[in-house]
């Protein structure tokens, strides 16, 4: 299904990329034919169950993984071309990202946890900075174990935008938060890309979630069974499940 929007030179785009998983003598599609274009600044959800082929479509767009056929391209460079230094340049440098663990070191303060990657980047945001923005500056000297949930996912989301990266791409970032929490997070996400202009990438299963977005992905076994502009995002702290 292509998949077009106004945007001249989009930031990313992907033409007719799958990915097959080989086991054995079975090969597995787990996504197939994707065409779609994303914009600068744009807030874009995938929508999906499980299998569904979300994560596959996140990795080909952050260059964690290539498609078996097809093409990506960040801006004028086709990612699916570039060898394992030039890919691992272009996640150092252009991609921020957010998982639903926080995967932060339990050994480092909030604040050294965000200043393990500013070390990746030459112009990087300061690490207070980076917290200030996610509302936890007075939490800098924690330690993981002293925040909580929530806190430890904002702590993540701090860390991504210190590297200062033209996409942030977040993957059910709040599948281990309850609501009023997975609120408080998904309303940081909308207020970064409405005043920083970031581009947002955010992996769902949940309905309610992607209906905080521009536009929303839909995903059913591999394939793009829709993608749909949403003309009146509702905002984070609406959301309900």
């Amino acid at each position: 299904m292509p998949d077009t929007i106004p945007n001249e030179v989009p930031l990313l785009r992907m033409e007719q990329a799958s990915r097959i998983f080989r086991m054995g003598e079975v090969e597995v599609p787990a996504l197939v034919d994707a065409d779609l274009s994303i914009g600068v600044g744009e807030f874009l959800t995938i929508l999906g169950p499980s299998g569904s082929g979300k994560s596959t479509l996140l990795n080909l767009i952050g260059g964690t993984d290539r498609p078996t056929s097809g093409r990506v391209w960040h801006k004028k460079n086709e990612l699916s071309n570039l060898g394992d230094d030039a890919l691992t340049e272009y996640r150092r440098l252009a991609v921020g990202f957010v998982f639903q663990f926080y995967n932060l070191v339990p050994t480092l303060t909030a604040y050294e946890n965000v200043q393990v990657a500013t070390e990746l980047v030459d112009h990087p945001l300061n690490p207070l900075e980076a917290l200030k923005m996610v509302g936890l500056a007075d939490r800098a000297d924690h330690f993981p174990a002293q925040l909580s949930g929530g806190e430890q996912q904002r702590v993540a989301i701090a860390r991504a935008l210190a590297k200062r990266p033209a996409l942030l791409l977040a993957d059910e970032p709040t599948g281990a938060l309850d609501l009023p929490t997975a609120r408080n997070v998904l309303g940081i996400l909308q207020r970064l890309n409405r005043e920083q202009q970031l581009t947002i990438i955010l992996i769902t299963h949940n309905p309610a979630i992607a209906e905080i977005a521009d536009r929303i992905v839909r995903l059913v076994s591999g394939r793009i069974a829709e993608a749909r502009a949403n003309k009146n995002p509702i905002a984070a702290d609406e959301i309900t499940w």
